[in-house]
Parts: structure tokens; sequence; C-alpha cells
């Protein structure tokens, strides 16, 4: 998911994708532990997908707080 995608969803649709992505990691982490992952690079793409909603939801923090 790319940064202008998430910019056009609203607040609560982040919120909602947000934990979506977060239980993804924590199956992916369980799916790993017991050895049954079949794409270790998914990982890497979740913590991404979940880094880049929050960076967006802190600059549209920033951009209330400075207007």
């Amino acid at each position: 998911m790319k940064a202008a995608e998430i910019k056009k969803l609203t607040a609560q649709q982040r919120a909602e994708k947000l934990a979506e992505l977060k239980q993804e990691l924590f199956n992916l982490h369980f799916q790993q532990a017991i050895n049954q992952l079949d794409n270790p690079m998914r990982i890497k793409a979740v913590r991404k997908d979940i880094a880049r909603i929050k960076t967006v939801e802190r600059e549209l923090e920033l951009a209330d707080s400075n207007s």
C-alpha cells in the first residue's frame, strides 16, 4: 500500500487497516515460530505498511497542529 493511497483513507479506515496489519503481523510471527511460514518476506512488507500508516497519521497530526 502506497502513502498516497493511505492519505486518501479516512481516519477510521486508517485505524482499521492498522489493526488489520498488526493482526496479520502477529499471525505471521506465529507461523514463523512453528515453521509454517511460506513467504518470510511478507513480514517485512507488513512492517513497512504499518510504518507508512503511522507516518501518514503523524504527518496529518502535525499539519493540523500547525494550522
